[in-house]
């Protein structure tokens, strides 16, 4: 790891309660997820649970950077998967912007689920 830390972020999404959500609000997920975090999620038998980890990391990220709900869009957010399977963070938009504001030169992510929590840890490196 390279670099001084800027921020850290942790946030922790109760599934059987994101899960009622997407249910009730049929355009969420495409309002919060990128289309490549959607085709992720449905290739799993349950794809709330890879969702509800996403939302996390997107959650996690605005606490990392110093912010709250509105400082971006959550779609300025993206999970992808590193070629070895590590989840990587993907900043477009007015997260990248906040980000380069303070100096955030690279990301660490870690992500963890079971059938009703699912959790992201954020840490945003100079």
């Amino acid at each position: 790891m390279s670099g001084d830390v800027i921020g850290m972020g942790t946030d922790l999404v109760e599934v059987p309660r994101f899960r009622l959500a997407l249910e009730r609000r049929a355009k969420l997920a495409e309002r919060l997820f990128s289309d490549g975090e959607r085709g992720y999620a449905q290739r799993a038998v349950d794809p709330t649970i890879r969702l509800a980890a996403r939302f996390a990391a997107k959650e996690a990220v605005m606490k990392a950077l110093g912010v709250g709900l509105g400082a971006f869009k959550l779609r300025d957010v993206e999970v992808v998967k590193r070629p070895g399977g590590a989840p990587e963070l993907v900043l477009t938009g007015r997260a990248a912007e906040l980000a380069e504001k303070l100096g955030v030169r690279d990301w660490r992510l870690s992500l963890t689920h079971t059938d009703t929590m699912a959790m992201a840890v954020a840490l945003a490196l100079g």
